[in-house]
């Protein structure tokens, strides 16, 4: 699979859902990743798990991102993955750091199992046969146990497509600043490719991330969150052509209404708008927008009630600069990583807790 302008869309849960992947795929070309799928919730064919895994008409590379701890349930699911939903992509998700699923010993905490770790993604290459997987982890559960090398070197050996570092460790969250030289680390300690993670706020990151780094591409997530556009001038600047003038306030407006109809003809009318419902926030981020009227848009009933409100705004208010590197999302930390007991004493285990497989998909 040949993914240009190297770009991928990180999976986010109740995001990057088929709608919003539709709407950033308008804006540019790239890899649009699904919402996390829980191997074990879709072998027992989990009502949401298989509403995650539906894909728009219009997804011509259907890429989804797959959770398990058990080998043998991760390969069956990658298998079923392709033969049923005709996936060509599956991404193996080693980054999580919240504390319901490292305290199994799941998420960012597996890769510190090493042989653990090898078995799931060995499982995974086998079960998808010739379609690609790949591996997103981040550093390690923290600076005095770090994995990313390691797991990179593994995932090398079991036959994973490529690689993508989160170049954080699981104690710190989304705190600080991502560690770029870790990723440089990696791409000089593996073969394949790898993708870079951390702090892609605006397309001249991505350019410097790939020029300090080496990497091979980048992946994205909370930086695009109410920034669809974001994809068409990562595009640009990848591509060596003039970045475009971000929207304004009329245009964002325009998408904010596109992105709501996308999930209500997706979902249906209730629950399309319920997801819509988080998104405003992200959309007006430092744009000078009244907080009734904010606090509105959070709350909103339906199309004809968004379309009322959104007429309120100036349409001629250009995108504020410094609203590109105001955070959006997931923030916090560091935090002390929730871990089984004795969990850091051996890097061998066998199986995790079989709570770990219980982990409710799209995170």
């Amino acid at each position: 699979m040949r993914v240009d302008p190297p770009v991928v869309l990180a999976p986010m849960a109740g995001v990057t859902n088929a709608p919003f992947r539709t709407l950033c795929r308008r804006y540019g070309a790239g890899l649009y990743v699904s919402e996390m799928i829980g191997a074990r919730a879709l072998l027992e064919r989990d009502e949401k798990t298989l509403a995650n895994a539906r894909f728009a008409p219009e997804e011509d590379i259907r890429s989804i991102q797959l959770y398990g701890t058990e080998p043998n349930s991760v390969g069956a699911a990658a298998r079923l993955l392709v033969e049923e939903f005709g996936v060509h992509h599956i991404d193996l998700n080693f980054g999580c750091p919240v504390p319901k699923v490292t305290r199994h010993g799941g998420g960012a905490a597996l890769p510190w199992k090493i042989g653990l770790f090898s078995a799931i993604v060995s499982a995974a290459v086998e079960g998808a046969g010739d379609v690609p997987v790949t591996v997103k982890f981040r550093m390690g559960i923290d600076d005095e146990h770090l994995t990313y090398l390691d797991a990179g070197r593994a995932a090398e050996e079991a036959g994973a497509a490529a690689v993508a570092l989160h170049a954080r460790t699981a104690e710190q969250r989304y705190s600080g600043s991502a560690r770029w030289e870790a990723i440089a680390e990696l791409k000089a300690h593996v073969r394949i490719p790898v993708l870079g993670n951390g702090d892609i706020w605006t397309a001249e990151d991505a350019v410097r991330m790939i020029e300090t780094t080496g990497c091979d591409g980048i992946v994205v997530g909370r930086g695009c969150l109410g920034r669809p556009w974001l994809f068409a001038e990562l595009a640009a600047a990848l591509s060596g052509r003039p970045i475009p003038e971000p929207p304004r306030l009329g245009e964002i407006a325009d998408t904010m209404r596109l992105h709501a109809r996308l999930l209500v003809e997706h979902y249906g009318p209730r629950v399309g708008i319920n997801l819509f419902r988080r998104h405003p926030t992200w959309y007006l981020k430092g744009f000078p927008v009244g907080r009734e009227l904010r606090a509105r848009l959070s709350q909103v009933a339906d199309l004809d009630e968004l379309d009322e409100l959104l007429a309120q705004l100036d349409p001629t208010i250009p995108f504020p600069p410094e609203a590109a590197r105001m955070v959006r999302g997931h923030a916090g930390g560091p935090r002390k990583v929730k871990l089984p007991a004795g969990y850091l004493d051996s890097r061998e285990i066998d199986r995790l807790d079989p709570e770990a497989e219980l982990v409710v998909s799209g995170g």
